[in-house]
């Protein structure tokens, strides 16, 4: 797999790892700030995990994925 290709599958990997690690700590959370952290950490998951996801869209459409 050619570097900039593996670079955007770690970052949809870590996105995924944020997501579940927000979704852990908010089941576990004691007050409201924590709620805001991980409520944070979820929504900038989010946008990672779909900005990664349009680029390897548009790295296959153009011939650049393997």
């Amino acid at each position: 797999m050619k570097p900039c290709n593996e670079s955007l599958s770690n970052l949809l990997a870590e996105a995924e790892k944020l997501m579940r690690l927000a979704d852990e700590g908010d089941m576990n959370r004691e007050d409201d700030g924590c709620g805001v952290l991980y409520g944070m950490a979820r929504d900038y998951a989010n946008k990672l995990s779909s900005l990664a996801k349009q680029e390897i869209k548009k790295h296959k459409l153009s011939g650049r994925w393997e």
